[in-house]
């Protein structure tokens, strides 16, 4: 078992969450909110307008997201699903948890640093680093983008 950091559009509540939950993937279970103990730039790029976090530790804002305990199926789903190593490449990066979820072996203390995966993008557009970066991302959010769902995209 591995534990994941997500901080777009796999969160509760946003476009593929679903894909968390089902369990032909893989099983994921909710452990805490979290944000990042460095800043990073989280920007919403493309025009699918996809929220990336740019592997460029100190600079930007501490991102908040949601850390995940999942087991190996469902860590290669997203490796397929993040289009692991070429698009996304999965890290780990260190985190300070907010409020965790339930009691037991896997609770972890509001407070306390833990380390994750990350999927992130070590090579980007030079533009991107000029446009907004974003604290939390929400794909209804109030920056006026509209995501695209993966299914939805045309070819390139």
């Amino acid at each position: 078992m591995a534990q994941v950091f997500v901080y777009g559009t796999l969160k509760k509540g946003q476009p593929n969450y679903f894909r968390m939950k089902n369990p032909d993937n893989g099983q994921a279970d909710f452990l805490a909110h979290a944000r990042t103990v460095e800043p990073y730039p989280l920007v919403i790029a493309t025009k699918y307008s996809i929220p990336f976090l740019l592997n460029l530790p100190g600079t930007g804002q501490r991102v908040y997201g949601e850390i995940y305990h999942v087991d190996q199926k469902m860590l290669d789903f997203l490796d397929k699903f993040e289009g692991c190593p070429e698009r996304y490449q999965r890290t780990k990066i260190q985190l300070e948890v907010q409020k965790r979820d339930g009691e037991g072996e896997n609770t972890l203390k509001p407070g306390s640093i833990v380390e994750a995966f990350v999927y992130s993008k070590n090579t980007y557009e030079p533009e991107w680093l000029q446009i907004p970066t974003y604290e939390s991302y929400d794909a209804y959010g109030d920056h006026g983008l509209t995501y695209v769902i993966p299914e939805d995209r045309s070819p390139e």
